[in-house]
């Protein structure tokens, strides 16, 4: 014979993971999309920062020396710094003392030959910047309560820069 105690606690089971279960799997789950957020995040800025530091050894002299600084060979060092970025979605901008370049992605920048620093701002002491921008997508901003849609997927930018001044 079945107590009457427990015939009263049928289905609670259910409905306790129902009401715990559900929102903490949401919760897990938003803990690995925000580590793999932040994990975008610094390979970009530390991407960046290698280019710069690329930049700023090989931009002394570069139009008299012939060296290998020019935006492909930059673009090349962020590339293999960036180990999992997207090369059609990082947007690389180079700013020197004279101007910066118009944006584009790093697959396209690759085959540029053109130097950079331009020789009327590669002297010591000059600083050389590039600023970086990379579309990240996301599933979790259908959650996000009242905010509009962001872009067509859930996608936001992550911005990194870097500046350093030229070296001897």
């Amino acid at each position: 014979m079945i107590s009457r105690h427990r015939t009263g606690r049928r289905g609670s089971t259910s409905l306790e993971f129902v009401l715990v279960g559900i929102p903490m799997i949401f919760i897990l789950i938003s803990i690995f999309e925000i580590a793999r957020g932040m994990w975008t995040y610094h390979t970009l800025a530390y991407a960046v920062r290698e280019g710069v530091r690329y930049a700023a050894m090989h931009g002394q002299g570069c139009a008299t020396n012939s060296c290998s600084a020019t935006i492909g060979t930059i673009a090349s060092v962020i590339k293999s710094a960036g180990v999992g970025l997207d090369t059609n979605t990082v947007q690389l901008t180079f700013t020197s003392a004279t101007g910066s370049t118009s944006p584009d992605t790093i697959k396209n920048l690759l085959t540029n030959n053109a130097m950079w620093p331009p020789s009327t701002s590669n002297t010591p002491g000059q600083s050389v910047t590039i600023y970086a921008r990379y579309q990240f997508r996301t599933f979790l901003a259908i959650f996000w309560a009242g905010t509009p849609p962001l872009n067509d997927s859930g996608s936001f930018y992550l911005p990194a820069s870097s500046t350093e001044p030229i070296q001897f």
